[in-house]
């Protein structure tokens, strides 16, 4: 009778869930699919959709509750360089967002006429593309789980991958499954590694790289410690002391001053840009909430800013970029901010639970920021007074008191691959072979380190801003492991780069297109019967092109 049970349930499983079989044990399951992918990004959605299309079944063992990552995050205010070179699924992604903002009732807090058409270099609605490129963060995770119900996709949320050395089971160099800290497996004959901070590519025994390279390992000039290089705002413009007592070493450094040296200029380091929260403020007086004192929160750990301003430092507001219904993404903006300077060395290699204490060691920094702007004494009239208007939005992030889901990982592990993506390459300088997708956006590092300089005066160090001579193409070669280490697994977001080229491939309509074109090779290498790396490429190129993905400009 036992048996006969388990075998209708195994049935019914499969008619509802389709795409899986599962094995049911005293304390787990096992789940099956032909391409299982790891990780709750825009990456890992776009390209279980894509898996889908191509008629085969996939499962998204995504660790987040949220879907998305910083797309649906808090990054609303769209880094997209050249919106030409994006195509696929990324543009349809963009597209959905233009028509939810076509629908009168998407404009709550504002009339649409009223929102203006402010974008990063394009207009933010594009009537002739039909794309919006500005948008709420609760109007992107729609999107997303619109994704879902359409493909009746299989996500499992809150799986976390074993990170131990039982988590991942290979077959020499194929990957056959890997088991959650739940206790569940999935085994697929592919797999893709979507998560920002690279987990499957490193438990499978994946080559990697955090921090800089030196200038010197790949014959780059803006990857390794850029001491004295200032092409964005974000540096101190005056001398500011960072000494308790102004200008008296013996007093003891301010908080969120490094007593090390920066390093040598062009050398490399173990070190990576900050991370931020993207807040989403809002000021309409009937949908924010005023910034309330944070646990812990303690004034002099932002004396620096008070320092800035008095120097007559007046740009608090330049990255307050609106998106609709009087919202804003807020972005780190000047040589004190939302980044956290020096916070997160760590994390790329931290166990989970450092993790999570490294994200409530920024969110508390951040809060206590925004607390010090609207309520401390020492913040200029003119900024404590339009401070006052900006508060956390009461119909986003709803789970969680307004505050973003998602913290700006903005690099973490970056692959060795196949090929690894140069500053050359991301400048347009090369040719780069065999590509599946192309990216336009400068190269873009925020700052690494906050130091004192040998004149006794404090300095923020790598913060870089190249813009490429032309949009560039992104290559295979470049989300495939190298054959040696792994043959069933596809990394569209922690990509093989360097550094400072990575700073342009980061961006979030680029992780969905390397996402689509890492589910296209993985369905083709298995109709094949072929590893990724042995797919041939001509075979890939036709069929990304007949999915509209740009691939040369």
């Amino acid at each position: 009778m036992k048996k006969v049970s388990l075998f209708i349930w195994l049935i019914i499983a499969m008619i509802i869930f389709p795409g899986y079989t599962s094995t049911k044990t005293k304390s787990a399951r096992t789940y099956k699919a032909d391409v299982i992918i790891y990780g709750g990004t825009s990456s890992a959605v776009i390209a279980a959709v894509q898996v889908k299309k191509m008629g085969k079944s996939v499962i998204v063992v995504s660790p987040d509750t949220h879907l998305g990552g910083l797309s649906s995050g808090g990054l609303g205010f769209t880094d997209t360089g050249n919106k030409e070179v994006i195509g696929g699924l990324s543009r349809e992604f963009y597209q959905r967002l233009y028509t939810h903002y076509q629908k009168p009732e998407s404009w709550q807090w504002q009339k649409r006429e009223e929102y203006g058409n402010k974008g990063q270099g394009t207009p933010a609605i594009d009537g002739n593309n039909r794309t919006m490129w500005i948008f709420e963060p609760h109007a992107a995770e729609q999107v997303f789980e619109d994704f879902v119900k359409e493909y009746q996709l299989t996500i499992y949320r809150n799986e976390w991958l074993d990170r131990s050395k039982k988590g991942v089971t290979k077959q020499g160099t194929n990957i056959r499954s890997f088991r959650t800290l739940s206790g569940n497996t999935y085994e697929g004959q592919m797999f893709i590694d979507a998560t920002y901070e690279g987990d499957l590519m490193a438990a499978a025994g994946v080559s990697y790289h955090v921090g800089r390279e030196a200038n010197s390992v790949y014959g780059e000039k803006w990857n390794g410690v850029q001491t004295e290089v200032f092409q964005h705002g974000h540096y101190f413009k005056s001398k500011v002391s960072p000494y308790k007592i102004p200008g008296d070493p013996k007093s003891g450094l301010l908080p969120e001053v490094s007593s090390a040296p920066p390093g040598a200029y062009g050398s490399g380091d173990d070190k990576i840009q900050a991370y931020c929260f993207r807040m989403c403020l809002s000021n309409s007086p009937e949908n924010r909430v005023p910034f309330a004192k944070p646990q812990g929160y303690d004034p002099a750990r932002y004396e620096l800013l008070a320092r800035v301003f008095a120097s007559g430092w007046r740009e608090t507001f330049d990255k307050y970029d609106p998106i609709p219904n009087r919202k804003t993404d807020t972005n780190n903006h000047g040589p004190f901010s939302t980044d956290y300077i020096g916070k997160n060395y760590d994390y790329p290699e931290a166990s989970y639970e450092r993790r999570k204490q490294i994200i409530k060691e920024h969110e508390l920094y951040q809060k206590g920021l925004m607390y010090f702007l609207q309520n401390d004494p020492s913040i200029p009239a003119d900024v404590h007074e339009k401070m006052q208007q900006w508060g956390l939005p009461k119909d986003e992030f709803k789970d969680n008191g307004g505050w973003p889901h998602q913290l700006y990982i903005r690099e973490a592990r970056r692959m060795v691959g196949e090929f690894v993506m140069k500053e050359a390459d991301a400048l347009g300088k090369t040719k780069v072979p065999n590509s599946v997708g192309m990216g336009s956006y400068s190269l873009d590092s925020h700052n690494i380190q906050r130091y004192v300089k040998q004149d006794g005066y404090v300095q923020n160090e790598g913060d870089i801003g190249v813009h490429p001579d032309k949009p560039y193409s992104i290559a295979y070669g470049s989300i495939l492991p190298k054959a040696n280490e792994c043959t069933n697994l596809l990394v569209p977001v922690c990509v093989s780069s360097s550094h400072i080229a990575f700073g342009s491939i980061r961006m979030e309509p680029v992780f969905m297109i390397l996402g689509q074109s890492a589910a296209t090779a993985a369905v083709l290498a298995i109709n094949s019967k072929v590893t990724p790396q042995a797919l041939p490429y001509a075979t890939l190129q036709a069929e990304l092109l007949k999915d509209k993905q740009r691939l040369e400009f």
